[in-house]
């Protein structure tokens, strides 16, 4: 792939966003003669990664202008940013927002490749991997497996290979590669999760999505390094809104009114889901009063021809909220109503609702949950399919991030738990020891907590003090096989392979 020096003038000033073009002799908003027709090769935001023929985004709060230097010194020509810099090179575009410039030249270098599959994006505070998951299955029937996919857990580009990925929504430039990648791999369809940040820091740019899917709305990622408010928070999550075609939104999500009055006033054609009807509800999901892991779909149109029976094979009534919204954006997406039946009783997930019984009896839940309500719905399920016994929770926080979530977490110990393991989660430049007293420090019940930093320690301990009657929970890593310790991303065992490992051992 490549694009001229005039292709990327005229891309910026389409976009309003240069400010002007700087060479060593000159400011000025024409480009020079002798580059008009000089070949751009790659991209890169990686100043150790650069070529003669690379176009080098100078981004990032911890940039600095070394950086520039070191890769001119190996030979970078041309780069972008936001403001001008001593560095020698031949050429610099200066912009009026870099994060901007990168997502426009992104699509320009890669041949706007979401211009070449149906695009489907979730956002939410919870439930954005699961219902992504339940997407991908239902579309691999419509679509014969050619459907990719970014989630937090996992990703595919060729709809059978995965991979974790970095971000919840990569940079935008990542994002267009593998976009470019699933067109080449002739994928029909991409699921993605939009993350706040995404719009945040302008990920997604410029981006329309053919169906997006709000799912729910409640504080997090609260913190001075991400969103210093929920209102921030909340007014990101909405921009999705404003860059679908169409929206799914569920009807039961909080602030439902605001969501559907920006649906309204950006003359997005919205269709609504829950579990009550009424007559801003167009879907409704009911689960079996025999059968927990059974829903049945209601609506007084059904113009996607989706009522009917649903099984599932993850339990919770939460996850029939998020198969109906899949359900709704593949059949919008062009799948038939015994596509979504199936794809919806043949979703798994890595890291979700996984089951083991431990040597005891006691059973013992994997699950990725992360977040304050993922939690409590979590916990408010185990203890349902539990009631006689104890619920024994292995938990952490995160590190360098979501703050917020430790206040949570320790109220929804206190709310749903009897005893509780805090641990280890991806503490990145954090003590976790310290992350743990946070948490805490808001267990205000009589719940039994004890702080064991080793995660694997933890979930021996869990397994150890359980009774048969009792549910272990071990949460937030679910599938993750990594744990983000400073700012390397170091190899872990995974809590279902630790688990099974340990309760193999007791036999």
């Amino acid at each position: 792939m490549s694009i001229t020096l005039t292709d990327i003038r005229t891309c910026l000033l389409k976009e309003q966003l240069l400010k002007e073009i700087v060479t060593t002799t000159d400011w000025s908003l024409s480009l020079p003669d002798r580059f008009s027709t000089t070949q751009i090769h790659e991209l890169s935001y990686d100043s150790r990664n650069v070529s003669e023929s690379t176009l080098f985004f100078c981004k990032g709060l911890g940039f600095k202008e070394e950086y520039l230097k070191n890769a001119v010194a190996e030979g970078l020509k041309f780069y972008v940013s936001e403001t001008p810099y001593e560095a020698n090179a031949s050429l610099g575009f200066i912009v009026t927002d870099i994060r901007k410039a990168m997502a426009a030249l992104s699509m320009l270098f890669y041949d706007y490749p979401q211009s070449k599959m149906t695009l489907i994006a979730f956002t939410g505070t919870k439930g954005k991997t699961t219902a992504a998951y339940f997407t991908k299955f239902i579309l691999d029937h419509s679509t014969n497996n050619k459907t990719a996919m970014l989630s937090t857990m996992n990703s595919t580009l060729d709809g059978k290979t995965f991979f974790k990925s970095q971000l919840t929504t990569p940079e935008s430039m990542d994002l267009y590669r593998m976009m470019a990648e699933a067109v080449d791999n002739q994928m029909t369809h991409f699921v993605m999760e939009v993350s706040s940040q995404a719009y945040k820091v302008q990920r997604v740019y410029g981006l329309f999505f053919d169906v997006g899917i709000f799912l729910n709305i409640s504080p997090d990622h609260i913190s001075p390094i991400e969103h210093p408010t929920f209102d921030d928070y909340f007014y990101c999550k909405r921009q999705l809104i404003a860059h679908s075609k169409k929206i799914v939104i569920n009807r039961e999500s909080d602030y439902f009114h605001l969501l559907k009055e920006t649906a309204e006033m950006t003359d997005t054609p919205m269709i609504t889901y829950g579990s009550t009807e009424d007559e801003l509800t167009d879907y409704t999901y009911t689960r079996d009063p025999q059968d927990s892991l059974v829903f049945s779909v209601t609506s007084p149109q059904d113009t996607l021809h989706l009522t009917g029976q649903y099984q599932l094979r993850l339990g919770g009534e939460f996850n029939m909220g998020n198969a109906l919204s899949a359900a709704i954006a593949a059949s919008l997406s062009g799948a038939s109503s015994k596509d979504c039946q199936q794809g919806v009783a043949d979703t798994v997930v890595p890291g979700r609702m996984e089951q083991l019984t431990n040597a005891n009896g006691a059973q013992v839940y994997v699950d990725y949950a992360h977040n304050y309500v993922s939690l409590q719905n979590l916990l408010q399920f185990v203890k349902e399919e539990h009631s006689d016994g104890r619920i024994i929770v292995v938990i952490g926080s995160t590190g360098d991030k979501a703050i917020s979530r430790r206040k949570d977490f320790g109220s929804v110990l206190s709310d749903l738990a009897d005893i509780a393991f805090l641990t280890t989660d991806d503490p990145a430049t954090e003590d976790p020891q310290q992350i743990s007293e946070q948490i805490a420090e808001h267990i205000k019940s009589d719940v039994d907590f004890k702080i064991i930093i080793d995660r694997e320690e933890a979930i021996q301990a869990a397994l150890a003090v359980s009774k048969p009657e009792d549910a272990i929970v071990l949460a937030g890593k679910g599938a993750d096989l990594f744990q983000k310790v400073g700012k390397q991303d170091v190899p872990y065992e995974g809590d279902y392979a630790i688990a099974e490992r340990l309760i193999a051992a007791q036999k």
